[in-house]
């Protein structure tokens, strides 16, 4: 037989457990109408996180860019870290690395500009390839560029800093396209067939230059 606990008393305990059990139920109910609204300040929060985060991870403030004019830079430098792990989880993803000329079929241009190639990078997937080329030209390649590739039906849009000039499949597309950056003596040309990542470009030139 058990043993009664010595000062309890069943006819209290009872009430008062019943009571204790109202409570708590009557404050799940009065909280349930604010659970939706924790949880979705939960994942903004998250949310806003990851952003600042990777926002902070595909800029490096012009670090990229020195590293380039210097001639120092590899694939896995040259991309942000966003557009690295897009392209490394492609279904047969396989990236050549070298210093081949850039992939454009505007081969007077490139005996015009004389490229120095720093690197280039060569992606081949499930999804297409993309093939990106870094190089340091001179200061009149933005000029030689513009008056060409326009000649072969690029659309191009010339700023204080910067030439862009884009012909094919816009970003985010399927299907055959071809980009060029020229600034601050550094030319990016990337050619794609297939898949083409969003704002590809501008992601690119985030990453080199900080903004």
């Amino acid at each position: 037989m058990m043993a009664r606990v010595a000062g309890r008393n069943r006819w209290i305990a009872v009430p008062v457990g019943i009571l204790c059990a109202a409570v708590v139920g009557a404050l799940v109910w009065l909280a349930a109408p604010m659970i939706p609204v924790s949880v979705t300040w939960v994942g903004d929060t998250l949310r806003d996180a990851s952003a600042r985060q990777a926002a902070s991870l595909d800029s490096d403030d012009g670090e990229v860019r020195r590293a380039l004019a210097d001639g120092g830079v590899d694939c896995r430098a040259a991309y942000p870290d966003s557009l690295w792990s897009e392209l490394t989880w492609r279904g047969g993803s396989l990236l050549d690395q070298s210093t081949d000329a850039p992939p454009t079929g505007a081969d007077a241009l490139v005996d015009a500009i004389a490229p120095d190639v720093v690197v280039t990078c060569a992606w081949t997937s499930d999804a297409g390839t993309i093939t990106t080329s870094f190089a340091r030209v001179g200061d009149d390649a933005a000029g030689l560029a513009d008056a060409a590739l326009r000649g072969q039906g690029f659309a191009c849009a010339r700023t204080d800093d910067a030439l862009r000039c884009d012909r094919g499949s816009a970003a985010g597309a399927s299907g055959a396209s071809e980009h060029h950056i020229l600034r601050d003596g550094m030319w990016i040309v990337t050619a794609a067939d297939g898949g083409y990542p969003e704002e590809f470009d501008a992601r690119l030139e985030k990453h080199i230059w900080g903004w």
